[in-house]
């Protein structure tokens, strides 16, 4: 199996985190990397992807942005506007596609499928919808996904709501779906889940379905 390096980062700036993947993105093409998985999570932002309309879903004022310390950025991962902030597990994979892996489909419904499986660990049945992405419990997203694949070699990635506070989502349309619903794992479990307990569920999950084997580096 292909060897896995995970790296659980903390409460990191977005910026930091772009440039963070941008480098390592380089160095995965090179072959100076192993495949990479980044944990983390950010302070308050606003994310928007590739998509036209995805400022018009942000529904706050600049002001009342600022006054909640929520920054904004512009992306170039795909899909439409997402919050991201403290309690919410973000992962970055830094994987090489090739050879057998080379369907952006497939990618995204194993990312899904990695959420789903974290969620089962904890009891907790969740799906898909057909025609969303992203992994649901009921109309209730669980996790997003929102990718970038350059030359097979993946960036961006997940954000899975631990013990999000899901207030901060009524900030936007969430990925501009209007008649759903926002959830968190505390939510639905009725009690706060240690993040790091999350964080090894998440890595063994990922490692199951993409068939990776983890590196003695990854802690």
């Amino acid at each position: 199996m292909t060897s896995l390096q995970v790296r659980r980062l903390g409460l990191v700036p977005y910026a930091e985190a772009l440039e963070v993947q941008r480098a390592l993105v380089d160095d995965r093409k090179a072959g100076r990397i192993p495949d990479t998985l980044l944990l983390l999570q950010h302070p308050h932002v606003l994310t928007i992807g590739v998509k036209k309309d995805g400022r018009s879903h942000i529904l706050a004022t600049p002001d009342r942005l600022s006054s909640l310390g929520v920054e904004v950025f512009e992306t170039g991962r795909g899909g439409d506007v997402t919050y991201h902030g403290p309690g919410q597990l973000v992962g970055y994979p830094i994987v090489d596609l090739t050879p057998d892996r080379r369907d952006v489909h497939r990618y995204v419904r194993d990312l899904e499928e990695v959420m789903i499986r974290v969620c089962a660990d904890y009891g907790i049945e969740a799906g898909r919808i057909t025609g969303l992405s992203g992994t649901w419990i009921g109309a209730g997203k669980i996790g997003a996904i929102g990718v970038r694949i350059s030359r097979w070699i993946t960036s961006h990635g997940f954000a899975f709501n631990v013990t999000t506070d899901v207030d901060y989502f009524k900030l936007i349309v969430p990925c501009g779906i209007a008649d759903r619903g926002v959830t968190s794992l505390a939510a639905q479990l009725g009690r706060t889940p240690a993040m790091a307990d999350v964080e090894d569920r998440l890595i063994s999950r990922f490692c199951e379905i993409f068939e990776r084997d983890l590196s003695a580096e990854a802690y």
